[in-house]
């Protein structure tokens, strides 16, 4: 079979458990399941489909496609015919398809679950020839339905040795265009090692747990978690089959362990917010008895009754909203790492620390530079950027070491605490440099604030730009002018004076990832907002007002 972690525990738990429900794919509200046998019979003529179109030896092979059942079936199928994969996010534009795809040289792409492939489409280079995942709806160039139903099943799986290119993923990036990350077949199997470490030290799952995918899983920490970790386990895999239906999906699977980002954490605050006021929230939790009921009830709604193990990463989680979880029953533990060491550098394992990014992973070395930027060591770091050996040696030190981008500090303890990005540090008109994260940190302990970004270049005092949650949205003006205040002279006591925020402008829309303000895991694209509303930040700071609605 080779040296492929991931395919070689599909084809484990295929022929161990060939009755058991692999993947789960909600259609109009039912769920449409493959067992492992089933799905593997598709994939191996999904394979044979790629193999006749007689593309170059280790071609790459896109997927363009949300999460669902067929993405893990293309890309099972990519690496039994021998391909190199190049996940795309589901909403990008055609721009961006574009510039990947050319980047890339993808002689193939999978088109799958999307919801505006017609705007998308005009993106996809001639040279790339088009797979419908046509279960889906889409209908062009070849047809997996087709090639299901006339192939028959490879019967050579393509041996791959450790150190081969096995897939390409290119960042989404908060700065920046698109880089492709390589990763050869032996990281994944060094992350399958340091996963299967962290469960026994954290949480032991049991045997073919249940998993809920809804993050990209072009992300690596989806990645990771869905494709990595659900092979290696023989999990029973379900997906979301929309925004709207995510909160029906995960109350149905009712998964042993779920990730997410602090983005999702906070909205689901939000959303039980709405139903239960904070105060008699609090008022319920403190009375004998209907504490459990009330956290029991709440945890079943929104999904996580039966999960063993509660994970956040991608960004800082805010103390006040971890320990908002911790009071309802949820232990939700923070990792970090990031795409180019392959999601693995730190986590909270056997001890836990809120506010922390947790202890070195088993496996795994790290230090710090002069200015606190953060290194790792491991066996799983990227190969490299795709065809950027300039870059790539940038980002390593001589004795191998990734360097982060990311700024941190260690406690006694070994905590680590990460304190902002390298690039995210501005400086203010004053000559003092400002590290925004931890001031954004502080102010979103208000839940009044749904997202916030600190900025301040070129100004003699930093401003805080806001943009309401669900909650602030129903106060009147006075009141959310008065706990804006409050949270700003909350941060200003605590912050040294040239970094207390002179501002707080409230901003009318939200920030996604379609206006391009978001990354496709939530994370505020500090470069992208900067870029629209800098021109108005010395009007903002000239006006007489402190809290201040902005366009």
């Amino acid at each position: 079979m080779g040296f492929n972690p991931i395919l070689n525990s599909f084809l484990r738990w295929e022929k161990e458990t060939p009755g058991f429900i692999f993947l789960r794919q909600p259609v109009n509200g039912t769920w449409q399941e493959w067992t492992y046998r089933q799905a593997g019979d598709e994939i191996r003529k999904m394979a044979a489909g790629l193999q006749a179109m007689s593309l170059p030896a280790h071609s790459n092979v896109a997927i363009l496609s949300k999460n669902c059942a067929h993405w893990l079936m293309a890309d099972l199928a990519i690496m039994m015919a021998g391909f190199v994969s190049v996940p795309l996010y589901a909403n990008i534009s055609a721009g961006s398809i574009n510039q990947i795809l050319e980047h890339s040289e993808s002689k193939a792409i999978f088109i799958g679950k999307l919801d505006e492939y017609e705007k998308q489409k005009e993106g996809i280079p001639l040279f790339t020839q088009k797979i419908s995942l046509d279960f889906y709806g889409i209908q062009e160039g070849e047809r997996v339905s087709e090639w299901i139903t006339t192939k028959k099943p490879i019967e050579k799986i393509y041996p791959w040795q450790p150190d081969e290119l096995l897939t390409i993923m290119y960042t989404s990036g908060t700065t920046g265009k698109p880089k492709g990350v390589m990763f050869t077949s032996s990281a994944f199997s060094h992350v399958s090692q340091i996963m299967m470490d962290y469960l026994q030290r954290v949480s032991p799952l049991p045997p073919h747990p249940r998993l809920f995918s809804y993050l990209p899983l072009c992300h690596i920490a989806e990645r990771d978690i869905t494709e990595v970790l659900g092979c290696l386990t023989g999990a029973s895999i379900s997906f979301v089959e929309s925004l709207d239906t995510f909160a029906r999906d995960l109350a149905s699977v009712q998964p042993q362990l779920f990730f997410g980002v602090p983005r999702i954490w906070a909205r689901f605050r939000e959303k039980i917010l709405e139903k239960i006021p904070q105060k008699k929230l609090s008022r319920l939790l403190k009375i004998p008895g209907v504490r459990s009921l009330v956290r029991l009830v709440l945890k079943k709604k929104l999904g996580l009754a039966k999960a063993l193990l509660t994970i956040s990463g991608a960004a800082p989680m805010p103390m006040s909203l971890l320990l908002w979880f911790d009071d309802l029953g949820i232990r939700v533990r923070e990792i970090y790492g990031m795409t180019e060491n392959c999601a693995v550098s730190h986590g909270n394992q056997m001890r836990l620390k809120y506010g922390t990014a947790g202890e070195i992973m088993p496996h795994t070395e790290y230090r710090f530079t002069a200015d606190h930027e953060i290194l790792t060591r491991h066996p799983a770091l990227m190969m490299g950027y795709y065809k950027e050996p300039e870059m790539t040696t940038s980002v390593f030190t001589e004795d191998g070491f990734l360097k982060t981008g990311d700024c941190g500090t260690t406690d006694p303890d070994g905590f680590l605490t990460i304190t902002g990005r390298v690039k995210d540090i501005f400086k203010t008109d004053k000559g003092k440099y400002v590290s925004p994260s931890p001031i954004e940190m502080r102010l979103v302990k208000n839940t009044d604030i749904g997202q916030v970004c600190v900025v301040g270049m070129g100004l003699p005092q930093p401003i805080a730009l806001v943009v309401l949650s669900e909650t602030g949205r129903q106060k009147t003006k006075d009141e959310i002018r008065h706990s804006l205040l409050q949270a700003r002279d909350e941060t200003n006591h605590l912050v040294e004076d040239y970094e207390k925020l002179k501002k707080v402008i409230i901003l009318v829309y939200d920030w996604t990832v379609e206006n391009g303000l978001m990354t496709p895991t939530l994370k505020v694209k500090r470069n992208e907002v900067e870029k629209v509303f800098s021109p108005s930040y010395h009007v903002w700071y000239a006006h007489e007002e402190t809290v201040i609605w902005g366009d």
